[in-house]
């Protein structure tokens, strides 16, 4: 089933959510200085990784004592997509179109060496069997992301932004949801407008809803947007809210 057109983003636990979604030609990221951004993220990736060095040393230590396996986790997901704009992709052919370009993502290890040993990618569920003690801890707290700034720091990410997904999956919901690749116009991120306003996803309604306001992000995107979806995504994190 594809979704049509976006109705709007507001709803019953989504306060402040905004305005509706405008249809998908006019979906274009707000305009802003991307040195600025990218100054910002570096920054604030720099300092978060000086300040919090004591605490990714106590998660290392707890994932690897805790479970077999290694301590990080890495998983190729789909970033930016440069060629969104027509008159710039004119001069450019993939050889496969994965909707963005692809990438390493880095992240402390919540689920068990064996995960995926059918070798699919299979979607988290609520109480999932495979994620291990200590790693329901991390998910809840989003302290698994914390590896995610290096991924910043090497222009792969903003600390805002739409989440990144796997290419196989990314495949499948864009084949959902029409306006999924929409969101690939900004770089991903490691929290965003879509993870504060909504938990986890547990079917493809709840990932329609995220598409609603991670566009509603990309239309609105500034540095005081982003510095103020950062302060809000540490209460988040604190209270563990919307996390398995």
């Amino acid at each position: 089933m594809k979704s049509s057109s976006f109705t709007g983003v507001g709803g019953p636990g989504l306060p402040n959510a905004g305005p509706p979604v405008t249809p998908e030609l006019s979906v274009e990221p707000a305009p802003r200085s991307e040195l600025a951004c990218r100054v910002l993220n570096v920054a604030i990736a720099s300092v978060a990784l000086l300040v919090l060095a004591p605490l990714f040393v106590i998660v290392a230590f707890v994932v690897w004592v805790s479970s077999r396996g290694p301590i990080f986790y890495t998983q190729t997901r789909v970033g930016l997509d440069r060629r969104w704009n027509q008159a710039r992709a004119l001069s450019e052919r993939r050889a496969e179109d994965l909707g963005g370009a692809p990438f390493t993502i880095f992240k402390f290890r919540s689920m068990t060496v064996d995960a995926e040993s059918s070798g699919a990618a299979v979607w988290a569920t609520k109480q999932d069997a495979r994620v291990t003690r200590v790693g329901g801890i991390l998910r809840k707290t989003r302290l698994d992301e914390m590896p995610q700034l290096i991924n910043v720091l090497r222009g792969e990410m903003n600390i805002v932004g739409p989440r990144p997904e796997r290419p196989s999956i990314f495949v499948r919901l864009r084949e959902n949801i029409d306006e999924y690749p929409l969101r690939q116009r900004v770089k991903p991120g490691i929290t965003g407008w879509a993870q504060i306003n909504h938990s986890y996803d547990s079917c493809i309604e709840d990932v329609r809803r995220k598409v609603e306001l991670d566009l509603h992000y990309i239309q609105r995107q500034c540095i005081a947007e982003d510095v103020k979806i950062m302060a809000m995504t540490i209460p988040v994190m604190v209270f563990r809210k919307g996390g398995w």
